[in-house]
């Protein structure tokens, strides 16, 4: 359920006992681009918010009354919150430390990201074309990466140009990239946070390496057996009885190899 910062106490004191998430809108990541397209908001107040919304959500979860009961539920989801993506100038390392600062701050547990797209009679300050989905899922890559995989910031934007994320490759294939040399990673001996960085395996996927890793050694056809894409992994990892060559990884056709291709515009044309 959404909200509003200035909404009244008593009403979002209600809405949370009902909903399984409520959710304050940001909008933009800065307040000057709040300030050219959406005036009415303020980034100070809408923190505010969010901090109260975060003291109610854990007085609930952690408070019992004076007879041992615990408080009815409050908003059990947490909260979340959205910001428009190409409407303004912000590039993707101004919107992610945003992101970052509100996971930290407010514990949020989600940051939705969504693509600016025009409607017709808008303000003629908005631009007249949409965003690039692929930028939208970009980001969401990007924050999965910071929220489950151990990445810091500064390493999905590493070699970031213009402070934007690679669009040709995911932020972990472009991590990857840009980190040959710590490659290939032996599957059989490298530790959870090095796993977690081979482009290709899934987090889910390097706690079951680890388990098997328990009771024997890796070969390739395990990795078949735990359905990982091989064509895109084999670059950047080796078990008992595969290694890549170095020139696979050396080669210059490795990273247009694996670039995605451009996203279309409906009617032709790249975006």
């Amino acid at each position: 359920m959404k909200t509003i910062p200035n909404a009244a106490v008593e009403l979002q004191n209600e809405a949370g006992l009902y909903a399984d998430r409520l959710s304050i809108n940001v909008e933009l990541p800065t307040q000057a681009g709040l300030n050219k397209y959406a005036p009415e908001k303020d980034l100070l107040a809408i923190d505010g918010a969010m901090a109260s919304m975060k003291e109610k959500i854990d007085e609930h979860k952690n408070s019992a009354t004076y007879t041992g009961k615990r408080l009815p539920r409050f908003s059990p989801g947490g909260q979340s919150t959205q910001m428009i993506i190409g409407a303004d100038g912000s590039n993707d390392k101004t919107i992610l430390t945003s992101s970052v600062n509100l996971y930290n701050q407010h514990k949020l547990r989600r940051v939705y990201y969504s693509a600016f797209s025009p409607i017709d009679h808008a303000s003629q300050l908005l631009p007249l074309k949409p965003a690039p989905l692929i930028r939208e899922h970009r980001l969401y890559q990007a924050d999965w990466l910071l929220r489950f995989y151990d990445f810091k910031l500064d390493e999905i934007l590493q070699g970031a140009n213009g402070n934007m994320l690679d669009m040709q490759h995911d932020p972990k294939l472009a991590w990857a990239l840009s980190n040959r040399q710590l490659f290939p990673v032996d599957l059989n001996r490298a530790d959870q946070h090095l796993l977690l960085r081979v482009p290709g395996i899934g987090a889910r996927t390097v706690q079951k390496i680890l388990t098997i890793r328990r009771h024997g050694q890796l070969r390739w056809a395990d990795l078949a057996k735990l359905r990982l894409p091989l064509q895109k992994i084999k670059p950047f990892i080796s078990v008992v009885d595969y290694s890549p060559s170095a020139k696979l990884l050396e080669t210059d056709q490795l990273s247009a190899r694996m670039a995605q291709p451009s996203q279309m515009e409906l009617f032709g044309g790249m975006v």
